[in-house]
């Protein structure tokens, strides 16, 4: 029996890339039976795309969320910065699938606010070349923790995130988050918003905020 829920939101995914969780996120997608889908930025790396690498599970999650929107289901995409292509075609559409930069869902009485997040990251306002080349170095830093992890697994040790120890062990890169929290917020209760939901930062968390 499928799980039948109300919206799922999924953002981040970066298909076409060695880092992307498609296996899991396909056995999630295939769990469930949603009412709503809301794809918040990021589903294809735009950026690392290429056509050497889109594995059979990759396709598969694209093959997924098709037959919901072939079914019926609601489907957005709110576009992201990797998947920055698609803003050209945004309020594009069908009558149950359309394209956005943003979209607000009432949920339970209350309204949520949802979009991908990357306006609000500096870097990618001003630098955009350096927030791509670090997207390669995370490539190669993926490949890398691949090879690590096989070797800790065949001496008996647990895995490792080296890009999240990286990621977190830069002073800048939390005080960074912690704005990029704060400024959706505030702007999300100023707008009348009970809830702001984001992608980009790669660091899931449910927090509660007051103004």
């Amino acid at each position: 029996m499928k799980r039948k829920v109300e919206v799922v939101i999924i953002s981040d995914v970066h298909l076409g890339t060695y880092g992307s969780k498609a296996l899991p996120l396909l056995d999630y997608l295939s769990s469930i039976e949603p009412k709503i889908v809301v794809l918040n930025g990021d589903i294809v790396d735009g950026w690392q795309f290429s056509r050497k690498y889109f594995p059979t599970s990759h396709v598969e999650v694209v093959k997924k969320i098709l037959d919901w929107v072939s079914n019926g289901t609601q489907l957005y995409y709110v576009t992201g910065n990797h998947d920055e292509v698609m803003r050209k075609f945004v309020g594009f559409g069908v009558s149950n699938a359309k394209i956005v930069n943003k979209v607000v869902l009432p949920l339970d009485g209350k309204l949520a606010w949802i979009f991908h997040g990357d306006v609000f990251d500096i870097t990618m306002r001003h630098s955009k070349w350096v927030a791509k080349m670090g997207a390669d170095g995370y490539g190669f830093l993926i490949l890398l923790n691949r090879v690590v992890n096989s070797i800790l697994k065949k001496i008996g040790k647990g895995k490792i995130s080296l890009s999240k120890k990286i990621k977190n062990s830069v002073k800048s890169a939390v005080k960074s988050k912690n704005n990029f929290e704060s400024t959706a917020a505030e702007i999300a209760i100023q707008n009348g918003y009970d809830y702001v939901i984001c992608g980009h930062i790669h660091q899931p968390i449910i927090k509660d905020i007051e103004i």
